[in-house]
């Protein structure tokens, strides 16, 4: 069962309601730059109330991993997404009781020649756009996200909606996908009938 992560929640509602839909996985933007930003505190306000099999992951971008720490602390996530420009000894250090998502932003296949360095639990492969890290709107060329299984579990990000997120699945066939404005009526304020429509078009492509 491909696995689906609703990313950028910044309020107890939108959390709830798309674990209540089957989210299996939610994300929590600690980038501060970031428009769906939500602080250590108020994140771990909503995690306390989310079901037991839904899981929290954080996203980071170029954080210290004493700053990491706390926040994993403080929030209670396991789930590491690195977004930035970590390279693999860092992410590395995080390998006994946590696990570690990294971000790869999709140009071309020379964006994915760096892959084979790291040993994490999967890849996460967004689309590029100078100056942002993830939350672009945009699709990549999936093709390449095809290649990238190769280096280990991919999880489909960037420019997927409830319209052309079923055409990615049965192309890529990936461990996972990952939306955020995909399903929003603004920055960090999802709409729950964009939601719904998501996971749905997701496990109805990824019936054998």
């Amino acid at each position: 069962m491909i696995k689906i992560k609703i990313c950028g929640i910044t309020n107890l509602d939108d959390a709830l309601h798309a674990a209540e839909l089957g989210a299996d996985a939610l994300g929590f933007n600690f980038y501060k730059k970031s428009l769906r930003y939500i602080s250590p505190e108020r994140a771990a306000e909503i995690i306390a109330q989310l079901p037991p099999f839904v899981v929290p992951v954080g996203i980071f971008v170029n954080e210290r991993e004493e700053k990491i720490r706390d926040i994993q602390f403080t929030t209670g996530i396991k789930i590491l997404q690195f977004h930035g420009d970590e390279r693999p000894e860092f992410c590395a250090r995080f390998g006994f009781g946590s696990r570690v998502i990294k971000a790869f932003q999709v140009k071309d296949r020379e964006s994915l020649k760096h892959m084979v360095q790291y040993r994490v639990s999967a890849f996460l492969l967004d689309s590029y756009r100078r100056g942002l890290r993830g939350g672009t709107g945009v699709a990549f060329d999936w093709h390449l996200a095809v290649v990238a299984k190769t280096f280990g579990r991919v999880i489909l990000a960037g420019g997927l909606t409830p319209e052309n997120v079923a055409e990615a699945v049965k192309l890529v066939q990936p461990y996972g996908v990952d939306v955020a404005s995909g399903v929003e009526n603004d920055k960090g304020i999802k709409n729950p009938s964009k939601v719904k429509k998501f996971i749905i078009e997701v496990r109805r492509a990824s019936r054998p």
